[in-house]
């Protein structure tokens, strides 16, 4: 059986091959639906041709703008603006160079210029005055007087003075008024102009912060520039001022200005004092305050007296609580404490103690004098508690103006102070004078301007006496840019002299004298220190009425001791 199957295998293995070949090539034509496949050649792939590349030139990049660098902003003026404001502008700008350059009158991102059209950035005025050399008598000029001449026609006092400018202030006037007529105006350097005005005669136009101690002000239709406390608002002869950037308005701040630097009339930088002449409330003065009240003697000038900061009296006489008030002809003064009132009415705030009858009543009515004083706050000068106190200057800084006042008695008469005793400030012995002197000179080199008064002889005339005029020369020379004499019951004349104004006696304010015109008139001078410097004078002019109150003075008064006019003009031809 074994053998069988062997050979079967070996006799039928091609037919079997055979089959399954078979078999399989039947079962591909099935699966390809019974008909023969046709076989193509393989086609040759196509190539896309590659486009053809034109060559194109390197593009360049454009670049972005170079941005405008914050600082510096340029700032400049118009040529409108007055030198000055604009010189102080560029010192301003030129002081923060990392901020700010300077472009002169070109183009600039920020501009001063002369109008006030916008709300937006920093405003200010500058302000001008009418005025006169100092010894002229005349008081006051009126606009439409002003703008006559200006066009052509001199009208009122400009047809005896001529009218004088600096070139510059004719170029800030013109913005006003326009051009000025031919002919009608001198045109000088600023510096030169008092010179001029004074061999012409004649009258200027000048910015209010180069005025000096040797120009009058003119009222202008009212207006004293010299006053304090006003409102300028219509003031005619001013420019207005408009610091602005259209631009970069948010960098003026930058420049750390304010109006004040826009300004060259700034209040702020202001002081006046008001100085007078005798003041001895006793005898008949005293009998008319009991009479009238106390105020009474200062009615009618008491307005001179409201726009003052300090307000200087030479009270000779000491207060006493049970004065009583003695006859006239008496020499042995007192006045009743109630009789204070009449200074704190005219806003005293500065006591001068040179006088010769601080102790008529005995010493101890000085020291009780001076509790009085302290109590109100008042300085005092030229007197003391002892001889320290009374030679110690009084210096006052108000608004930026550092001031002293140093006083003493050369006429060897009175009650003096020493060492151990109150009373005035001794100087009639050289070696006094010479200690008062070095501390004129010593305070003038600590940067104070100062004001010395001398209760010097009494004498009975209109013009100084020699010994007056020596002794209050060398104070002046000493450095003092105002000297007083104090004694003088019988008003006298004054003078330049040395860088100083010398006021020979201003003559009595509150005192009874009635004998004489000379004891009758009398002046209230009125200082106007600006920035650090004695700017301006303005002398006004009473004449003493019932034994002790001072009226005003009036241009052509009926009476002719109170004339105005003719009492300046007597005053100015006696000078020195």
């Amino acid at each position: 059986m074994l053998g069988d199957r062997r050979r079967d295998a070996s006799t039928g293995g091609p037919a079997i091959e055979l089959t399954l070949f078979l078999f399989l090539v039947l079962g591909w034509l099935g699966l390809s639906g019974c008909a023969m496949p046709t076989v193509s050649p393989t086609p040759t792939p196509t190539r896309t041709p590659r486009p053809t590349l034109t060559p194109t030139s390197t593009l360049t990049p454009t670049p972005s703008p170079t941005p405008t660098p914050a600082f510096p902003i340029t700032v400049g003026c118009t040529e409108a603006v007055p030198d000055a404001v604009c010189a102080r502008l560029e010192a301003t700008v030129v002081s923060d160079p990392e901020h700010f350059a300077w472009a002169g009158s070109a183009s600039a991102q920020a501009t001063l210029d002369t109008r006030l059209g916008s709300s937006e950035g920093l405003t200010g005025n500058w302000i001008y005055a009418v005025a006169a050399p100092f010894f002229t008598v005349e008081d006051e000029v009126t606009l439409a007087d002003l703008q006559s001449t200006w066009q052509g026609s001199p009208a009122g006092p400009f047809a005896l003075h001529p009218l004088l400018a600096a070139t510059d202030t004719v170029k800030v006037m013109s913005e006003l008024w326009g051009p000025p007529a031919e002919g009608v105006l001198q045109l000088t350097d600023a510096d030169r102009l008092l010179t001029g005005a004074k061999a012409t005669e004649g009258w200027a136009l000048l910015p209010f912060d180069e005025l000096t101690p040797e120009w009058k002000v003119m009222r202008l239709d009212g207006t004293m520039l010299l006053e304090k406390n006003l409102s300028l608002e219509d003031y005619p002869l001013q420019i207005g001022l408009h610091l602005h950037s259209e631009t970069r308005p948010e960098a003026l701040d930058l420049l750390g200005l304010s109006p004040s630097d826009l300004t060259n009339r700034d209040e702020s930088q202001m002081t006046l004092v008001a100085m007078t002449g005798v003041t001895a409330l006793s005898r008949s003065t005293a009998r008319l305050m009991d009479t009238r009240g106390i105020t009474y003697p200062a009615r009618d000038i008491l307005p001179w007296f409201a726009d003052a900061d300090f307000v200087h009296i030479s009270n000779e006489v000491s207060f006493k609580p049970d004065c009583v008030t003695e006859p006239s002809g008496t020499l042995s003064f007192c006045s009743h404490d109630s009789y204070i009132g009449l200074l704190e009415e005219i806003g005293t705030n500065v006591v001068e103690l040179t006088g010769n009858h601080l102790a008529d009543k005995g010493y101890q009515w000085i020291y009780h004098s001076l509790d009085m004083y302290r109590e109100r706050g008042w300085g005092w000068y030229g007197g003391g508690e002892d001889f320290a106190d009374a030679t110690r200057p009084l210096t006052i800084t108000h608004n930026g103006n550092h001031i002293a006042f140093l006083g003493c008695n050369p006429s060897g008469v009175g009650a003096f102070a020493s060492e151990e005793r109150p009373g005035a400030a001794p100087c009639y012995e050289p070696w006094q004078h010479e200690l008062m002197q070095g501390r004129v000179e010593q305070l003038r080199a600590e940067g104070y301007l100062p004001i010395v008064t001398l209760q010097h002889r009494e004498v009975d005339q209109y013009a100084p006496w020699p010994g007056h005029i020596r002794d209050l020369r060398a104070y002046a020379a000493a450095g003092a840019i105002i000297v007083h004499g104090s004694q003088a019951h019988w008003v006298k004349p004054m003078e330049f002299h040395s860088d100083a104004f010398i006021h020979y006696g201003p003559g009595n304010l509150f005192f009874d004298q009635m004998w004489a015109d000379g004891v009758r008139q009398g002046f209230l001078t009125r200082y106007t220190f600006y920035e650090g410097r004695l700017l301006g004078i303005e002398l006004r002019t009473y004449v003493i009425e019932e034994y002790g109150r001072p009226r005003p003075m009036t241009v052509g008064d009926p009476d002719p001791v109170a004339d105005r006019r003719a009492f300046l003009q007597m005053m100015f031809d006696l000078r020195p």
